[in-house]
Order: structure tokens, then C-alpha cells, then sequence
């Protein structure tokens, strides 16, 4: 199955979690916020909420500067 992130087509397996997505790519999931089908996804439910087949991803990573 695929999804959009980013506004890029990317293939998933089935049955991935939005923090396994993050996990994978290799972010760590303190330092970012998703936007999952155009609504924040609360990071409480990350480990539950299932990705689908055409799902829109949106993910902003924190970046310090000084």
C-alpha cells in the first residue's frame, strides 16, 4: 500500500502505525509533529492509529538555531 508524504508518494506495509513510520525514517518522535489526513495526530494515539491505503501524511520536524 502507499501513502502521501510530504506531498511524495511513499510505499508502506500494511498494518503501519504512524510511530513505526517515524521509527523507521529513522525521526525520533519527540522532535516532530504529524499531520495525519489534514488534522494534528496527537502524539498519544500515534501507537495506535493505523495507516491506510491513500492516507496523507505530514510530517514537521523541530530544527534549533541560534
Amino acid at each position: 500500500m502507499y501513502l502521501i508524504l510530504n506531498g511524495s508518494k511513499k510505499e508502506i506495509a500494511e498494518k503501519t502505525t504512524i510511530k513505526e513510520l517515524l521509527l523507521q525514517m529513522g525521526l525520533e518522535p519527540e522532535k516532530v509533529v504529524v499531520e495525519h489526513n489534514y488534522n494534528v495526530a496527537a502524539k498519544e494515539y500515534w501507537d495506535n492509529t493505523v495507516l491506510k491505503d491513500k492516507d496523507k501524511l505530514e510530517i514537521l520536524k523541530f530544527v534549533g538555531g541560534g
